[in-house]
C-alpha cells in the first residue's frame, strides 16, 4: 500500500482497516474517506516494424539492459486504442501505425498498473521522444525474450500464438 498519512477530505490521520472486504487505509474520524488505491489504466504495443522486427524502448531512468514495448497512461476521455497510437506517435513518431489487434488486458502488480496491450504494425522513421525515452532499438522478433512481468506476458503470449500459427521458427 502507498505512503498515505492523512485524510484528504478532513486531514485526520489514516489508519489500516476494512473496508469492501478489503485492508485498506480509512479515515480515523467518521468523515468516511476510504483510500482504495485503484490500479492505473495503461497501453502497450508491441509494435511490429518492417514486419520483421520489433521496436523495443528504453524509459528515462531505467537501468542500461532494460527494455520493453511502448507503453502510456490512458488519459481522460481517451479510448485505449486512441491511446496506443497517441503513445506511439509521442514516443517514437511514427503517425503511419495501425492496430493489428487486441491482444489482452494485463495486470502489473509491482506498479498497481492494468495495461491494454495491443499488436500494432508501422512503418516509417523513428523519432525518439528523448523527454520520455534514453534509447529505442529495434529487434528481430525471433530474438525477443519475454521478461516475467509487466508487458512481458503479452509478448509471451503474442510470441505463442505466431508460434501456433507457423509465424516463428
Amino acid at each position: 500500500m502507498p505512503q498515505m498519512n492523512y485524510c484528504p477530505q478532513c486531514a485526520s490521520p489514516l489508519v489500516r482497516g476494512e473496508a469492501s472486504g478489503r485492508e485498506r487505509l480509512i479515515c480515523s474520524k467518521p468523515c468516511g474517506y476510504i483510500f482504495y488505491d485503484n490500479p492505473l489504466p495503461v497501453v502497450g504495443a508491441i509494435v511490429e516494424y518492417d514486419n520483421d522486427t520489433v521496436i523495443l524502448t528504453q524509459n528515462v531512468g531505467w537501468p542500461a539492459d532494460w527494455f520493453g514495448i511502448v507503453t502510456g497512461f490512458l488519459e481522460k476521455d481517451e479510448e485505449p486504442a486512441d491511446a496506443i497510437l497517441r503513445e506511439i506517435r509521442e514516443e517514437i513518431g511514427l503517425t503511419d501505425a495501425r492496430i493489428v489487434e487486441f491482444l489482452g488486458i494485463y495486470t502489473f502488480y509491482q506498479r498497481n498498473e492494468v495495461i491494454f496491450t495491443y499488436h500494432v504494425r508501422a512503418t516509417g522513421p523513428i523519432v525518439m521522444d528523448e523527454t520520455e525515452l534514453q534509447a529505442v532499438k529495434v529487434v528481430p522478433i525471433a530474438q525477443i525474450r519475454p521478461w516475467p512481468f509487466g508487458t512481458g506476458p503479452a509478448v509471451r503470449d503474442w510470441q505463442a500464438k505466431r508460434l501456433a500459427n507457423g509465424l516463428l521458427p
